[in-house]
Order: C-alpha cells, then sequence, then structure tokens
C-alpha cells in the first residue's frame, strides 16, 4: 500500500513508486548490515542528527549517537544479534519529503526469538530516505506454564 495524502482535502494520489522503493532500500539495506552483524551499517539509515528519535517500552532515546550506543550495548556482538526479517510492511508517503513504515520484525535469537511491531517516521534529505522517528515495541512473550 503506497498512497499519498492530503490531510487538508482528504484526497488521496498514488505517490512515486522510486519514492516507495528507496524507503524499502533503506530497510532492506539494514536487514543486510543487521544479518552480518554491521551496526555502523545499519544505523546508515537513520538521520545522523541530535534530533533522531528511538521510541521504546524503556523510554525514548535521543540523538544519533545514543541511538547507536543503545543498539552497540543490547547487541553486543554478531551472535548476540540473531537474524532479522522484516514482515507486513506497508510504506505511506504523506507529502514529496515525508513518509513513514510500519510492520513487524522478528529476531531469530533463541531461546526468546523476539519480535514486536514497529512505525518509522522518515525523512528525504539531499542524501536519501533517513528514519528520523523509530518507534519500535516488543511482543509480549507468551506466560509458560
Amino acid at each position: 500500500m503506497w498512497m499519498i495524502s492530503s490531510r487538508r482535502s482528504g484526497a488521496r494520489a498514488a505517490a512515486s513508486p522510486s519514492d516507495e522503493a528507496q524507503v524499502r532500500k533503506v530497510l532492506e539495506d539494514q536487514v543486510a548490515a543487521w544479518n552480518r552483524g554491521d551496526i555502523e551499517t545499519f544505523m546508515a539509515g537513520y538521520w545522523n542528527s541530535d534530533q533522531v528519535q528511538f521510541v521504546s517500552g524503556n523510554g525514548i532515546t535521543h540523538g544519533y549517537a545514543d541511538v547507536l550506543a543503545r543498539y552497540k550495548k543490547g547487541y553486543p556482538t554478531q551472535a548476540q544479534m540473531g537474524k532479522l526479517t522484516f514482515t507486513g510492511l506497508e510504506i505511506h508517503q504523506d507529502c514529496a519529503d515525508s513518509a513513514y513504515a510500519i510492520g513487524q520484525f522478528h529476531l531469530e535469537l533463541p531461546p526468546d526469538n523476539p519480535s514486536g511491531f514497529f512505525t518509522l517516521n522518515f525523512r528525504k534529505f539531499a542524501d536519501g530516505w533517513k528514519i528520523v522517528v523509530d518507534h519500535t515495541s516488543p511482543t509480549p512473550k507468551k506466560p509458560t506454564n
């Protein structure tokens, strides 16, 4: 589903397929970087700014350096990163330089194999589409009997 909408008029028109492809490419590149244990390249999908935000159940992390540090602390080795996949990906474009993606992440990382949902706000910059806000929520673990 790839739509551009005008909030003022409520009208919807098809967005540029190249913009959708560019946003999808950012996400594909992130998955590939994650799966080879390369957090630095994974972070290339984020806006390198003190204004970037990562929102989770643990609070809000502000700034590129702090988001990078959060990932490095939580996933210090490639083995501890697991294998990442995204499913149910939808990309919506609000205007020429703003889009958002929603979907589900899955980490093949025994014993828990965590998964959850995300909303990623993108902004288009001179160097391409970048994540400016990442809101990620894990799926609650099922109780064991």
